[in-house]
């Protein structure tokens, strides 16, 4: 409807599938740009949308350009470059040349993809609550 061409996939549900439930086959679309609102929506699906850049910057600027920042992507021939960039993407996560993430790694997003996190210390301190006990100083004798 807005452009992105349909690369593969689609709405029907994948062979052997349930028959209840919302399924859709894993679906790329090319030629898209931000604007889109296949690009804006946080789809949690086997969605991919492929937004072409010039630059860099320009890479950085796009997937940073989002009300949602749950977690991005980096690949990479060289990791300190990767990790670099990784740096300078407003998400919760950021998998730089691996989509494995630790077992106990904080899980979480920023922006509108949540507040606090999950698993981990981080994940832990979510159940704490902090007090503050303010007493006066004793007199000095």
């Amino acid at each position: 409807e807005e452009g992105a061409r349909l690369v593969t996939g689609g709405l029907e549900a994948p062979p052997n599938t349930p028959t209840s439930g919302y399924f859709i086959k894993p679906t790329i679309f090319a030629d898209a740009h931000n604007d889109m609102t296949v690009v804006r929506e946080e789809i949690f699906g086997p969605v991919l949308c492929i937004i072409p850049y010039e630059s860099e910057e320009e890479a950085i600027d796009i997937a940073n350009d989002t009300i949602y920042g749950l977690s991005n992507a980096v690949i990479g021939a060289d990791q300190e470059h990767a990790m670099k960039i990784a740096s300078r993407l407003r998400s919760g996560q950021v998998h730089v040349n691996s989509l494995v993430r630790g077992p106990t790694a904080p899980f979480g997003g920023y922006k509108q993809s949540g507040d606090g996190r999950e698993i981990g210390v981080y994940g832990l301190e979510e159940f704490l609550q902090i007090k503050s006990i303010h007493r006066p100083k004793p007199a000095v004798k």
